[in-house]
């Protein structure tokens, strides 16, 4: 059974394309990637465990439910991760934010580990794992395996798209971690970049 779960709205349509559009500026670039964040973590956050507390209306008191301690953790796969986490992270404020270091061998297109920074208990916290892109699946296999190794057993990957092969490379890899996307896009090219995709989300976040 698949682990891709493709959030479908018309607003999701909508704003996909106009991050993919070559000439949408960079401060626009952002602003939509911020808000598709919040229509993907919306599916993405479903899965968070919640706990019965006792509150009062200004009318009564009642049973309500808030998340479980401790706060979930959002991993940014950087850089363009950060894109992302920006968004999910006003969704949920109080979660603690790490981030991955894995930048891309533009030779071998496998990802090179070159920082992490890690909540101490984040063996304790469910997590969510986010980067616009799933390529080759390089960069999100050698995340969610740097977490796994840090005790992490409840996880879900958000991105913007996937390409095929980086969806069948990270189901293969992690099964029951459920990827969360707006778009299924055709495949890869020689250069491991998604077609027909929309660019280097890094690049265009950041106007580099």
């Amino acid at each position: 059974m698949s682990s891709l779960h493709l959030v479908t709205h018309p607003l999701i349509d909508h704003k996909m394309a106009i991050l993919r559009a070559v000439d949408t500026p960079s401060p626009q670039f952002r602003q939509t990637l911020r808000e598709m964040s919040w229509l993907l973590g919306f599916a993405g956050m479903a899965h968070l465990k919640t706990r019965p507390v006792s509150l009062t209306t200004p009318l009564e008191q009642m049973q309500a439910r808030q998340l479980t301690d401790p706060a979930p953790c959002l991993v940014s796969i950087l850089r363009a991760g950060n894109g992302l986490v920006q968004g999910l992270l006003e969704l949920l404020p109080e979660a603690s934010v790490g981030h991955l270091g894995m930048a891309r061998d533009h030779d071998s297109l496998e990802p090179v580990d070159y920082y992490s920074n890690l909540p101490a208990d984040i063996s304790e916290r469910q997590v969510i794992l986010a980067d616009p892109m799933l390529a080759t699946g390089g960069s999100a296999v050698a995340a969610a395996d740097r977490l796994r190794a840090a005790g992490v057993s409840d996880c879900v990957f958000i991105c913007l798209l996937a390409a095929p092969e980086g969806v069948a490379r990270f189901e293969a890899a992690h099964p029951d971690i459920p990827i969360i996307t707006g778009a299924l896009d055709r495949q890869l090219n020689d250069q491991g970049y998604i077609l027909p995709g929309l660019g280097d989300a890094g690049d265009r976040i950041y106007a580099t």
